[in-house]
């Protein structure tokens, strides 16, 4: 069949199936440019309870605001700022200040750079924010709304999840001592919030799931634990040690982790946990007795948290990854889907960890969600949008308008969720608000 003729007969089966199956005539990409990236506000942003943002206070000091390190910051890491500012200063802890170190240690566990092996991203120079950012024409018709009030002055959203009832839960990187998990209805009324006596502080809020019984499941990668909560906010387990990164060896009993992400279920109740960030690599080794392998790596658990398998990446080749920023699991046969961040590619294996493909980005993969119909989606970080892929790894469509603090842009997109009407609900990890993606009426 020719390809003219082919067009002609998709197009008169999309209008056959457009009610039923409107995903479906998605037939190609659509158009895509490269676009600078905006500065990274780095969770400072003060926002509206429209969603505009009104401004970026100025920065009182270096690292992410640690006062007592604007001098070490100045002379050691004057090209980073915010969490790579951070992470250089604890790469540097030798060389800091007393004061420097003491307020690092108070504030957050220090985690060491990414540095000195092949693996680290960005190993060529610059970091993520420094590239120019690929941005996908629009075509899916999406617009967009921030029905949500989260308090004035929090951080930025690290992620979101919904239950079968369709309420959101927000997962926002707040200070200690303020919640930084909150529960609204579907329209946006704040249901309750969890604080620190329930969770304790998470050093760093990062990806969160609803497993089928609404639980909510979780990670704070700096303080390497998982925590598992009722629908009502009680904590039900801990998965690691708090504070105590390491590797987990389940024959001699140490079940810790090392910069816990993400995590998704499968059918079955199955737990994977994505690990590893752009600090884990081998040359990390050194600074925890416990963490002797100081790989990224899938760990698998039961749905009551006992040990099956893992596997691990952290080099080169087919099968490998840098990094698991984003983990999904696909509905129909179990297959587990990476995001490794680092090196802009998904990585495929199937449920027991043997690996299946891998699939080249153009755009950065912070995370994998499959709706319900099995769609996948796929947040691109500082490119400011949320992709819908196929299995394949072609861009289908897009939504978001790029990198910015503006209506419909994002500083990172990043872990989503989808009601049952097909709206999409993201955070912003650098922008303290949770946007709503509009899905047109079908």
């Amino acid at each position: 069949m020719n390809r003219k003729r082919f067009a002609g007969v998709a197009a008169a089966l999309c209008l056959v199936l457009l009610t039923a199956a409107p995903a479906f005539c998605q037939t190609e990409s659509p158009s895509w440019t490269f676009r600078q990236g905006e500065a990274d506000p780095g969770g400072r942003a003060i926002v509206a309870p429209d969603g505009t943002v009104l401004g970026v206070p100025p920065r009182t000091g270096g690292g992410n605001q640690l006062a007592s390190c604007s001098e070490d910051v100045a002379k050691l890491c004057a090209d980073r700022n915010g969490f790579a500012a951070r992470g250089c200063l604890a790469e540097n802890e030798g060389k800091l200040s007393n004061d420097c170190r003491a307020e690092l240690k108070a504030t957050e566990p220090m985690v060491p750079g990414c540095a000195g092996s092949p693996i680290c991203g960005s190993n060529l120079g610059g970091t993520r924010r420094d590239v120019q950012h690929v941005y996908w024409e629009q075509t899916l018709g999406y617009t967009f709304e921030y029905p949500f009030p989260l308090p004035q002055g929090g951080g930025g959203v690290s992620a979101v999840a919904m239950d079968s009832k369709e309420n959101l839960w927000v997962f926002q990187r707040n200070a200690a001592g303020d919640p930084q998990l909150f529960k609204f209805t579907k329209d946006g009324k704040l249901l309750f919030s969890v604080g620190d006596d329930v969770i304790k502080h998470q050093e760093k809020a990062h990806g969160m799931k609803v497993d089928a019984e609404d639980n909510v499941w979780i990670c704070d990668a700096t303080a390497a634990t998982i925590k598992k909560l009722s629908p009502d906010g009680k904590l039900l387990m801990t998965l690691g040690t708090y504070g105590e990164r390491g590797d987990w060896v389940e024959s001699k009993g140490q079940r810790l982790l090392w910069q816990p992400l993400d995590l998704a279920f499968a059918p079955n109740g199955d737990i994977y946990i994505a690990e590893g960030h752009g600090n884990e690599s081998p040359n990390d080794t050194g600074r925890s007795a416990t963490n002797n392998v100081g790989a990224a790596r899938v760990i698998h658990l039961n749905k009551d948290g006992k040990f099956i398998n893992q596997w691990y990446g952290n080099s080169y080749g087919q099968g490998k990854f840098n990094m698991v920023h984003g983990i999904g699991v696909y509905p129909r046969n179990g297959d587990v889907w990476l995001g490794d961040r680092e090196d802009y590619r998904l990585v495929v294996y199937d449920r027991h960890g043997q690996f299946v493909k891998t699939l080249q980005m153009i755009n950065i993969t912070c995370d994998i969600y499959f709706d319900p119909n099995g769609q996948l989606w796929v947040a691109s970080g500082q490119d400011g949008q949320i992709l819908k892929v196929d299995r394949d790894g072609n861009v289908l469509g897009a939504i978001g308008n790029g990198s910015g603090l503006g209506h419909g842009q994002f500083i990172e997109t990043t872990y989503m969720a989808m009601d049952s009407e097909g709206n999409l609900y993201s955070g912003d990890t650098s922008v303290g608000r949770v946007t709503k993606l509009v899905a047109p009426k079908r």
